[in-house]
């Protein structure tokens, strides 16, 4: 079975590993991550943690681990020399990612820089390796997987065309098609954005499932079943 969450924001690393418990998922199985692990919640860093050395679970890189890699200049030391090195594009930088609910993975990365830095090394490493879509077949019908839907759609475009920005940061309108060819999958937009009738669960349309169930908005995440497009709850 073929499974995806998104989304998960530093949740508990004991309700995610009991969100994959109810679904019966099991070592055959495969998981598809659709970013935004980090960032808001505390556990953000111990879930990247486990994610980088499980085979059957890819990351989908989210628009947060785009922003650590883009501050990774964080973990200098800070000297004179570096405190120079801070121009206003780093600056920038930072600051966004902080506006963005960055604080908790800052400190984590802190304290990992200073007691484990190997790991911290493998966790940059993993985020670097980590695609901006997939594309897999499951349950007969064909998925493509990103962290925010399709930005700039079109039919004859292909998936390599599609920018940095168009796959992280893209809010599709509750109207807006894709290709019926496959369905799209995504997070980055809590559903509850597009109605109170979508607060805390997977949103539904003919042509893409949008499966951030709002942890940000202090929701749990939802866990779907591709081969079944089931979903899952805690």
């Amino acid at each position: 079975m073929i499974y995806a969450v998104s989304d998960l924001h530093g949740y508990p690393l004991t309700g995610f590993l009991s969100l994959l418990s109810k679904a019966g998922f099991c070592d055959e199985d495969f998981l598809f991550v659709l970013g935004d692990v980090i960032d808001r919640g505390d556990d953000g860093i111990r879930l990247l943690d486990y994610l980088l050395d499980k085979p059957n679970i890819q990351l989908i890189l989210g628009n947060h681990e785009a922003m650590m890699l883009a501050c990774s200049f964080i973990t200098d030391i800070v000297t004179d020399d570096f405190l120079e090195s801070l121009d206003e594009t780093k600056l920038s930088l930072l600051q966004t990612w902080l506006h963005n609910g960055a604080a908790p993975t800052i400190k984590a990365i802190g304290q990992l820089a200073k007691s484990e830095p190997e790991k911290l090394g493998f966790i940059y490493d993993y985020l670097r390796d980590a695609p901006l879509y997939d594309t897999v077949t499951a349950g007969s019908k064909d998925f493509v997987l990103t962290h925010a839907g399709l930005g700039g759609y079109s039919p004859g475009k292909k998936l390599c065309e599609y920018s940095d920005r168009e796959l992280l940061w893209n809010r599709p309108n509750l109207s807006e098609q894709y290709s019926g060819k496959f369905f799209t999958v995504f997070g980055h937009t809590p559903t509850a954005f597009y109605g109170k009738e979508y607060s805390g669960k997977a949103l539904k349309t003919d042509t893409w499932i949008n499966i951030d169930a709002g942890v940000a908005c202090g929701e749990k995440p939802m866990l779907l079943r591709l081969d079944d497009r089931k979903e899952f709850y805690l």
